[in-house]
């Protein structure tokens, strides 16, 4: 039974055992439809746990499949956004294009899907997968179901070819995108930066797709890839004109880059905003830009014909670029084109279409490695979900059980070991054992310097607050000069840490001590990330409290310490701050 009274609709004893046939399916449906989700939900989320205890688990998988449709139909939207927009603070990706205020009506997300969508999705193990793998918790879900719905009932055969691109389009066009989007150099006339109607999208790619437009098929890639081609800024009619005139082979695409002629003029005047009317393909190849304009052009080709590429905006010795990443023909991610090696450009920043934050480096590294298409993941992947659960309903002992099943399967789950830092943290355990499971998290994570970092932060923080002091210097110095090498950026955070920490709880002469130590220690490679992390904010902090004299001290360190070549951005942005002192 489902655990409530179904009346006609029943399901025999057992009924968990195997995987849903289409009629036990059809049963759910009529259930929820007559009972309501709230209360199906509870019964399909027990039995696919007793499935899960027994060691059944692609029927217990396919059980929390539908288990985790018919929560998700049965929150009520004003509950939903309540969620989602602590979840939008949390992750800091609000921006002023978004609705300022919201009132949603007391009903059930199920109002968002039609009944043929929903059965649909019920029955679909595959998209069910993909979908909540995919979902974040800045999606919004009354968006996404209804982007869905459109694009199933407009044509169901058609949507069950393109369902991954459906799904992309849903999660990226949920939300209107910032104003820096996809970047910040152009003014809002001139790049209005709205998407256009999901519908269309999802007619226009697939025409694109179907008429030989595009050097990927896009009915075999996923949804996470997708969002890469379908986050375009220009308008359809002009992606229509780089499907005709942009005919570089998909191994050349970088060429698209160098396509756009470098307008020297502009980079001397130091005029970094587009300065025409209309930021439009046609006129970009035309009249020639910057580097940020070379890798847009690049970016939207590569997008009008189904390659999903990615904007990247970073900062090296002497001053600031762009440059772009796309997929290639191995389905592989080429994260360079465009990008000066000679300048140590060592990461740069890109918006995650999906959230419109930053997207994160390990997000990248898994997207090329593509691991998570492997069954080990998917096991892995499965026992997190039963972890989560488990840990919902506070069954601590068993969610860490099952976490640690997860992390084994695939050390590279991140959600898994934060289940396991969950239940460790809900089942009391003391601040020293914390700090062993966050550094073998750490240690798992080792590849990726990003999740390495916060892992190992999380340990100074730990060791800090039960006042080991020294410990936690110790730990956060380690950070920075592991990363000093090859990845300056997340010395450069890990550097302004210490300064803000200094600027916060020292006296100005041992401010100033900690500032002379880390420009000796981090400044020589560290370049225009320095300055913009550290030096602007220091120097502008003492001139704020009336400290001109040691403002000067600190700059010309850091001048010594970076010497910009003469003419750079870095070189005259330092010689403008100075001015401000004399």
């Amino acid at each position: 039974m489902l655990g409530v009274r179904l009346g006609a609709w029943e399901l025999p004893t057992g009924w968990e055992a195997h995987a849903p046939t289409p009629e036990q399916v059809a049963t759910v449906l009529a259930a929820a439809e007559h009972e309501g989700w709230a209360a199906v939900a509870p019964g399909l989320r027990d039995g696919a746990l007793r499935t899960y205890q027994k060691g059944q688990t692609d029927a217990a998988s396919a059980w929390l499949g539908l288990a985790r449709w018919a929560a998700l139909f049965a929150e009520r939207e004003d509950h939903f956004v309540t969620r989602w927009i602590a979840a939008i603070n949390a992750a800091k990706v609000g921006h002023p294009n978004m609705a300022r205020r919201y009132f949603p009506p007391d009903r059930a997300l199920a109002a968002y899907a039609s009944r043929p969508l929903t059965l649909w999705l019920l029955t679909d193990r595959k998209f069910t997968a993909k979908f909540f793998a995919l979902l974040s918790p800045c999606d919004h879900l009354p968006t996404v179901l209804n982007i869905l719905d459109q694009t199933y009932t407009a044509d169901p055969k058609r949507f069950q070819t393109y369902a991954q691109l459906a799904l992309a389009i849903a999660v990226v066009y949920d939300v209107p995108p910032p104003p820096d989007w996809p970047h910040a150099q152009v003014s809002p006339a001139a790049l209005p930066r709205r998407l256009a109607p999901p519908l269309e999208a999802f007619e226009f790619f697939i025409k694109a797709d179907q008429t030989g437009k595009t050097l990927h098929k896009l009915a075999k890639l996923d949804a996470e890839t997708l969002k890469f081609v379908v986050d375009a800024a220009a308008p359809f009619a002009e992606l229509r004109w780089a499907q005709e005139i942009i005919n570089t082979p998909l191994r050349n695409l970088p060429k698209t880059y160098s396509s756009v002629s470098y307008r020297r003029d502009r980079a001397q005047n130091n005029q970094n905003t587009w300065p025409g009317p209309t930021y439009d393909l046609p006129h970009i190849l035309g009249d020639g830009g910057i580097c940020v304009d070379q890798a847009y052009f690049a970016t939207e080709a590569g997008k009008a014909r189904g390659v999903p590429t990615i904007l990247f905006l970073g900062e090296g010795n002497d001053g600031r670029h762009a440059w772009f990443g796309f997929l290639d023909g191995a389905q592989k991610w080429q994260l360079d084109a465009g990008r000066y090696e000679q300048e140590n450009f060592v990461t740069g920043v890109a918006h995650d279409p999906q959230t419109w934050g930053t997207l994160s480096d390990h997000e990248l590294a898994f997207l090329s490695e593509g691991f998570r298409a492997n069954a080990s993941y998917e096991s892995s992947r499965l026992h997190t979900a039963i972890a989560a659960t488990y840990l919902e309903l506070k069954n601590v002992p068993a969610a860490a059980v099952a976490a640690r099943k997860a992390v084994g399967f695939e050390r590279r789950n991140v959600d898994a070991w934060e289940i396991l830092l969950a239940a460790q943290a809900a089942a009391g355990t003391d601040a020293k054992a914390r700090e062993g499971l966050l550094r073998e998290a750490a240690a798992a994570l080792d590849r990726y310097p990003d999740l390495n970092t916060q892992f190992r932060r999380r340990i100074a923080d730990s060791l800090r607050a039960r006042g080991e002091i020294s410990a936690a210097d110790f730990e956060e110095r380690q950070i920075a000069r592991r990363n000093q090498s090859d990845r300056n950026d997340l010395t450069i955070t890990q550097a302004a840490l210490i300064l803000n920490r200094a600027m916060a709880e020292k006296p100005l002469a041992e401010q100033m001590q900690t500032y002379t130590q880390l420009v000796r220690q981090y400044g020589s490679d560290a370049g225009t990330g320095f300055y913009d992390a550290l030096t602007q904010p220091f120097v502008r902090r003492l001139v704020h409290d009336g400290h001109k004299p040691e403002a000067r001290t600190a700059l010309d360190q850091t001048r010594k310490a970076l010497a910009p070549k003469a003419g750079t951005q870095l070189d005259l942005e330092m010689t403008k701050l100075a001015a401000t002192l004399k």
